[in-house]
């Protein structure tokens, strides 16, 4: 299968941040190594095309070729690492359209753990949110069809379909004898990336939750930001917890809007070649000197670290809450012949100070966890390295097993322990500010 590069168009799906970087230099004394590697490997392929011919030949029923080419190819890739995969045409159609922030289906991001497939957070104010699934919840069926030996991809595809048609997922619950059923109807999810409010007009506390990484959410927070400005903002809290991430550029424009220009927000590197920088750029108002809070947890993933990496990187805001996801990984997603797609880990990133964060996730500068109220229960959550096949430590030290839990997935903002730590904090930024300087 060959690749037309001249008209590929590169999409960088919503778990994942990337782009490509392809050197290659091949020198005369590498060249009998290389080819004796194509001949192993061309030797390896004839037993694929003898293993297909034979079911071809002999299958007790006329087997589907496509179906089992697929079937290969999704078991090869799959079984990389959680995050490459094969995307079949309606899939990959799929990842474009959740990258501009409206699709059909419940509004969750999953994963795979102990081989289950397992909700990694509810996104805010979808059909699945308001449902009450929860992350952590495993998912053992949809509409009565098991996920045993389910792709995520298969599973994407079951639980979407027309709005307002419904679909009943079967979850096991840590401390839950039972499945629970929970009959969901699907909508339109429209993602509002970016919501804000002033949280205290007299202390001038502007608050904006950023829910994903989207095309236009640096847009969006840009114009949020103008808004606060004009209401007497003088410091702000930037939520980006249960965030699962998306895309690159848009995590480097939107923490560009609290740093210089010209900071490196983060870079990446492949198994070959150089490194490559995103620094910020002048593109929207600079807000690089207010005092900021960013508000984080085990759901706050990929671009999610980026920005709050960068940001406790050049001691720019005070990072709050609980150790982050801990995905350190970057896919890029090369579209193939036939309409399909290969999303394929091809690279890491790394905060400014050089710190890869995979399966570690950031370290808060405050741990703050939420406090359960009214008889809610703390569950396990899932994190990278509860992911089948993710790719191991980077660096550091794999957080402690105390910090594996969470109270609850909505809050009223009164019983929000995380957010009234850091309004506090804001109050008496100054004071403590005085106190340093007459120390």
């Amino acid at each position: 299968m060959s690749f037309n590069f001249k008209k590929k168009k590169i999409w960088v799906a919503a778990l994942a941040v990337s782009l490509v970087v392809i050197f290659a230099t091949i020198t005369l004394w590498s060249t009998s190594y290389v080819c004796a590697g194509e001949d192993n490997n061309y030797s390896q392929l004839k037993v694929f095309t003898e293993v297909l011919q034979a079911v071809e030949a002999n299958y007790v029923k006329v087997p589907d070729t496509k179906k089992l080419i697929y079937g290969a190819i999704n078991g090869m890739i799959s079984s990389l690492d959680p995050h490459s995969g094969f995307m079949p045409p309606d899939a990959y159609k799929d990842m474009q359209v959740d990258t501009s922030g409206q699709f059909g289906g419940l509004g969750i991001e999953i994963g795979m753990k102990d081989d289950v497939l397992t909700v990694v957070s509810p996104i805010e104010d979808t059909p699945a949110f308001k449902a009450g699934i929860k992350a952590g919840d495993k998912i053992i069926k949809i509409d009565g069809a098991s996920t045993r030996d389910m792709s995520m991809f298969d599973a994407v595809k079951k639980m979407r379909g027309p709005a307002g048609s419904p679909v009943t997922l079967t979850v096991y619950r840590e401390g839950v004898s039972k499945g629970l059923d929970f009959k969901i109807i699907r909508e339109i999810i429209k993602i509002k990336s970016v919501k804000w409010k002033m949280l205290d007009k007299q202390a001038g506390i502007g608050y904006v939750k950023l829910t994903e990484f989207q095309e236009h959410s640096a847009q969006d927070m840009a114009a949020a930001l103008k808004q606060l400005n004009s209401q007497g903002m003088k410091s702000l809290i930037l939520d980006l917890r249960n965030n699962p991430g998306g895309l690159l550029n848009s995590a480097v424009a939107v923490a560009g809007q609290f740093l210089p220009q010209g900071k490196l927000v983060v870079y990446i590197k492949g198994r070959t070649g150089p490194r490559t920088d995103y620094n910020t750029t002048n593109q929207y108002p600079s807000y690089d000197h207010m005092q900021m809070i960013v508000l984080v947890n085990e759901g706050s993933a990929s671009a999610s670290e980026i920005v709050s990496g960068a940001l406790k990187d050049w001691k720019r805001a005070v990072i709050l809450g609980t150790q982050t996801f801990g995905k350190g990984s970057v896919q890029t997603v090369i579209p193939l012949t036939d309409g399909s797609a290969l999303r394929l880990t091809t690279a890491m990133y790394y905060t400014p100070s050089g710190v890869s964060i995979q399966n570690i996730g950031i370290t808060p500068d405050v741990v703050v966890k939420l406090a359960a109220v009214g008889g809610a229960k703390e569950h396990p959550v899932l994190r990278e390295r509860d992911l089948r096949n993710h790719l191991g430590l980077s660096s550091g030290k794999p957080v402690k097993e105390e910090e594996e839990v969470t109270s609850f997935d909505q809050l009223k903002e009164k019983n929000d322990t995380q957010l009234q730590r850091a309004m506090d904090i804001l109050k008496t930024w100054g004071i403590f500010q005085k106190a340093a300087k007459a120390a």
